[in-house]
């Protein structure tokens, strides 16, 4: 069975990404490395969840510890409202590094089960560092499965994040009340 470094943002979004590659005859050895997740206690809880799931499912999990919220908000703190590709190219370049130095032959990201995410870019970004790592980038588009493992994760009793997991996704999942309350206050 061929190996994989999988990067993995979380439990839930794992489910069916795991699923579809045992089912094509792959085994995923989940990566954890998200910096960009924040605040700590999200970090740790999403964090934790995929520690006791992986366990669950009989995989394989590599924790690269890095709660980086300064060099986060240094980095994107220019354009907020393009950090995407930022976060993108943070955790895709490290588990290509990481896949090149260890062995694996490819490398993949549960990110691509997100209908949320930039796929187009989320792909260009793997392909990206693929060269320049050495290592085959596995592109698949998981997001057939998002419903699906979404529902399992509610089933198991997973903790289930309410955004993507930067502080500003999660001010952009309250923007609308934000806005309210400024209203209110004018």
């Amino acid at each position: 069975m061929e190996h994989i470094l999988l990067h993995t943002c979380c439990a839930p979004c794992s489910i069916s990404c795991v699923e579809t590659l045992r089912g094509e005859g792959i085994e995923p050895v989940s990566f954890w490395y998200n910096p960009n997740i924040h605040p700590y206690q999200e970090y740790r809880a999403r964090r934790d969840t995929l520690i006791d799931y992986a366990a669950s499912i009989g995989m394989e999990l590599l924790v690269r510890e890095d709660y980086g919220l300064r060099d986060f908000v240094r980095a994107v703190a220019e354009d907020i409202d393009h950090r995407c590709p930022h976060c993108y190219r943070i955790r895709l370049e490290e588990t290509a590094r990481y896949a090149a130095g260890h062995g694996f032959s490819a490398f993949s990201t549960t990110l691509l089960i997100s209908p949320y995410q930039n796929h187009d870019l989320l792909r260009a970004v793997g392909e990206e560092m693929a060269q320049k790592y050495g290592v085959a980038f596995l592109y698949r588009d998981f997001r057939p499965g998002f419903r699906a493992g979404q529902a399992k994760a509610r089933e198991l009793g997973l903790y289930m994040q309410k955004y993507c997991g930067c502080v500003f996704s999660e001010e952009d999942r309250y923007a609308k009340q934000i806005r309210r309350d400024k209203e209110k206050s004018v």
